[in-house]
């Protein structure tokens, strides 16, 4: 029992943190856009695209533990998000954002998996839900940024 709560304990850690480091690295991804550093662009992204790995490690770590289905399927969701992304910028290479008909479901998708990580994240510490929110605001606030002038 006690090594059951230390994996679940873990996986929250996992979560949170993995989530918190997208919402930065969003951030700094729109910020880098506006400046056109294409170069920082891309690394950004595919750091962005390693957090798939500690996603699907706590998503493992949640059905071991048998953990709730509305956590479950905000695992889904946020991983279903990283497989868009994939296939869309690296696997099909289209200019996706620039076509209006991609460009919307693909942002519903994206915050779809946002506010999962913000469901989340309350649900397993109210405290830490709070941090995750205002690193959204932050990403939020970096778009607004990115659009202005």
């Amino acid at each position: 029992m006690n090594e059951s709560i230390n994996l679940g304990k873990l996986m929250d850690i996992i979560f949170i943190i993995s989530s918190i480091i997208f919402n930065i690295l969003v951030s700094i991804l729109y910020v880098a856009t506006k400046f056109d550093n294409m170069e920082l662009v891309r690394v950004i992204g595919i750091i962005i695209l390693f957090l798939i790995i500690p996603f699907t490690i706590t998503l493992i770590g949640y059905i071991k533990e048998k953990e709730e289905k509305k956590i479950i399927i905000s695992l889904v969701v946020i991983l279903f998000y990283f497989f868009v992304e994939i296939l869309l910028d690296y696997i099909l290479v289209i200019p996706f954002r620039d076509i209006l008909a991609l460009h919307i479901p693909y942002i519903i998708v994206f915050y779809a998996a946002d506010f999962s990580m913000i469901g989340v994240t309350f649900d397993k510490n109210k405290k830490m839900g709070f941090v995750v929110l205002v690193t959204l605001f932050v990403l939020l606030g970096c778009l607004i940024y990115r659009y202005i002038g």
